[in-house]
């Protein structure tokens, strides 16, 4: 067209557009741009291979409107066997959708809801499986606890490795002392961090509603922080939308930055936290307005931060250990009776008697687990080694292969408790020495196809450990070069 009004002439306009010289006649003298010529087709290509049986499909969809294409599908087939075959399942599935359009129920619509700048922040949590992070060369598995503002999404993200209360008040703490400013509730969905389950037969308030009642330490962090608390209805996550939402839009993100560096590895879990909190300012950087608005309605953070960890009593067993959500640790012996103060933090324990720190590792996920420090036990197994073929803790008594290996080794010239006693005596040695000597020494024993024994373990550690001190001669001090220094340093 824009060639046409240069000259008029159809063939050197067609040449010049890249197209046939009829087509561009056609164009140039219908007065009509292509996408206008384009007419909408009412006619079918091929036969309606289910217009004899659709009147029935029909009546079937408005008696219950939940039935799906495949299922009507496969009652066609058993119902008229040889009259359809299986690669027609696409037509009627497309039947079916525009009869859901046209005369189906009216579907639930979302209503978009205003929101107020400084009323509200949401939490959420999300996996990070598809990242895919590394922590010193092993696949990190964690979740990030996710704090939006659905005024201005701005929004910030605390690594933990769960859906604890103790991640909840991590996450909501490091957000809100980020931000400097608290908002008036806070808002998430009914996880077991924040509610839980309502007794059967019970309600959760005098009104009779159904709605899952707030933790006390949930409601603890809420009263300390000053916001209201609220969830989501069961099941009603789109109530939780913005941060939904930003859980997407934040992994995007974060994908996106780790192409960019090169590597998904990082040293440690506090480095990793770092680069999310990186992404995270630069990301709050383009809130701008809206942003500054949701600060101003907020009122100033005035408190102190809340300890990252909840402290709560034990009694140490005559097992020498103490039970921690619903898992077994052990601890020194000496503790067997004692009332401890467990302080149980999102990734650790620590027990401590008396003012003084007797444990910290690393806390077990998941029910029924336990970790059974071999150093607690020796004692009382070498005094009682009857007890170990059938001790309760018995596999942890082996702190890696060699220790095993080492252990059936023994076991085949001095069966039961000979043997026992045998290995036991190893294990002393790693515990009152150093487990990796004991361990390269065993390796070494194990290669070489040798008697392996408590003395001959301990000889080879011995000879490894032992240090040569070389035989220093002290060289003759002559004092004339000190007074050659100090007569030149006069002159």
């Amino acid at each position: 067209m824009d060639e046409m009004t240069k000259h008029g002439r159809v063939g050197l306009a067609a040449m010049r557009a890249g197209m046939d010289r009829k087509t561009a006649r056609k164009y140039a003298f219908g007065g009509k741009l292509p996408s206008e010529l384009v007419e909408p087709r009412d006619w079918r290509t091929r036969e309606d291979p289910f217009l004899e049986h659709w009147p029935e499909v029909a009546a079937l969809l408005v008696e219950s409107p939940g039935l799906e294409a495949k299922t009507l599908f496969e009652l066609l087939l058993e119902k008229y066997q040889g009259r359809y075959d299986e690669g027609q399942l696409r037509t009627l599935q497309r039947r079916v959708k525009t009869w859901r359009a046209e005369r189906g129920p009216d579907k639930e619509v979302v209503l978009g809801q205003l929101h107020r700048p400084g009323e509200a922040a949401q939490t959420d949590f999300t996996w990070t499986h598809e990242l895919a992070v590394t922590i010193a060369g092993e696949l990190f598995v964690h979740m990030l606890c996710v704090v939006v503002l659905p005024y201005s999404n701005w929004r910030w993200a605390s690594v933990c490795l769960s859906e604890s209360i103790a991640a909840l008040r991590h996450g909501v703490q490091r957000a809100l002392f980020q931000l400097g400013r608290v908002p008036e509730w806070h808002q998430t969905d009914n996880s077991t961090a924040a509610t839980h389950r309502i007794p059967d037969g019970k309600s959760a308030v005098a009104d009779g509603s159904s709605k899952r009642p707030f933790n006390e330490d949930y409601l603890a962090i809420m009263r300390h922080f000053g916001m209201k608390p609220r969830t989501t209805e069961v099941g009603a996550k789109e109530q939780n939308g913005d941060v939904e939402a930003a859980n997407g839009v934040l992994k995007r993100a974060l994908e996106q930055q780790l192409l960019l560096r090169g590597s998904r590895d990082f040293e440690s879990t506090s480095a990793w936290q770092s680069f999310v909190d990186d992404a995270m300012r630069k990301a709050n950087r383009a809130r701008g307005r809206r942003l500054a608005e949701d600060m101003e309605a907020m009122r100033a953070l005035n408190v102190a931060k809340l300890p990252e960890f909840v402290e709560q009593p034990f009694c140490v067993s005559e097992w020498s250990t103490v039970r921690v959500k619903h898992c077994a640790y052990s601890v020194p012996s000496r503790l067997i009776g004692e009332w401890v103060r467990v302080r149980i933090f999102e990734a650790r324990i620590e027990v401590w008697y008396a003012g003084n720190e007797q444990l910290a590792c690393e806390r077990l996920r998941g029910r029924n687990l336990r970790r059974i420090d071999y150093r607690h036990v020796i004692w009382s197994l070498v005094r009682k080694p009857g007890g170990f073929s059938r001790y309760v803790y018995r596999e942890e008594m082996f702190p890696s292969v060699a220790f095993r290996r080492a252990y059936d080794a023994i076991q085949t010239p001095h069966q039961g408790l000979k043997g026992d006693l045998e290995y036991l005596r190893v294990l002393h040695l790693a515990a009152s020495t150093i487990e990796a000597d004991v361990e390269a020494a065993l390796t070494l024993l194990l290669a070489d196809g040798g008697a392996i024994t408590a003395d001959a373990v301990k000889a080879l550690v011995a000879s490894a450990t032992q240090i040569v001190v070389p035989d220093l001669v002290p060289p003759p001090v002559d004092l004339r070069t000190y007074d050659a220094l100090l007569a030149e340093v006069g002159t």
